[in-house]
């Protein structure tokens, strides 16, 4: 009875440990994405529908900051207030927002204060974490791992947006370089492909209700697939310019 209570008040370190790693696992690989930038790379924006880097590293912070720092520790105060305001964005209810289309625009917070700011509510998360009692985890838990599926999202965003970024530069910068393990031993010569033929069919799709997922990823359902056709492997660029 004894370890019954004090395992509510007390959730095991298994748990905090396991949340902990998924938590950093993801905010680290944030942060390898950019390993290759330039501090000149994180602040240009190429179009209205694209986020500066720097803005996506700040934004996926905010979140953690607005919606567990400041809900879950008592009189919390976020080191610079305006950031709220700069890295919010579609959260209505969470406060003024500034205009997406003008991301571009913000030289401030520089990229050395933004990884700052990463890495204090990283710490601040770290605290809460192993200070906190099995009720309070239970509370924050299903917010960090939204939060966690929210900055995987944004690392998808951050390489698109890059990429556009680089594309509008002469120069023709490159994200990632080729890796030499992956090249084909005859230097990327096309191969014959044919199309392979699938019959008409129902399958499952939806979320089964097993760990995280979004509410327009389910319920899970049966869906019709008719008959069609696949290529045997990935279409080139250059297949792709001839068909048009």
């Amino acid at each position: 009875m004894v370890a019954a209570e004090r395992s509510h008040f007390h959730p095991s370190s298994a748990r905090v440990e396991r949340l902990l790693a998924r938590f950093h696992q993801v905010r680290n690989f944030s942060n390898a994405l950019c390993a290759g930038l330039e501090p000149e790379d994180y602040v240009v924006q190429s179009m209205p529908d694209v986020s500066p880097t720097k803005w996506h590293l700040a934004h996926t912070t905010w979140f953690f900051e607005t919606f567990i720092l400041k809900k879950f520790i008592s009189g919390y105060r976020p080191e610079i207030p305006d950031y709220a305001y700069l890295f919010n964005s579609y959260y209505n209810a969470a406060g003024d927002m500034h205009r997406r289309d003008l991301r571009g625009l913000i030289s401030r917070p520089t990229v050395q204060e933004t990884q700052r700011y990463r890495m204090s509510v990283d710490s601040h998360i770290d605290d809460l974490l192993s200070t906190a009692d099995e009720k309070l985890l239970d509370e924050i838990e299903p917010i960090l791992v939204l939060g966690i599926h929210h900055e995987q999202q944004h690392q998808e965003l951050l390489i698109t947006d890059i990429k556009h970024v680089f594309a509008q530069n002469p120069l023709y910068p490159v994200f990632r370089g080729r890796n030499a393990a992956l090249q084909r031993p005859d230097g990327g010569a096309r191969r014959p492909y044919q199309f392979v033929d699938f019959e008409e069919t129902t399958i499952a799709i939806g979320h089964n209700g097993d760990g995280f997922a979004y509410d327009n990823e389910g319920p899970r359902h049966q869906a019709l697939v008719p008959a069609f056709s696949f290529a045997s492997r990935p279409v080139t660029n250059g297949e792709y310019i001839e068909f048009i």
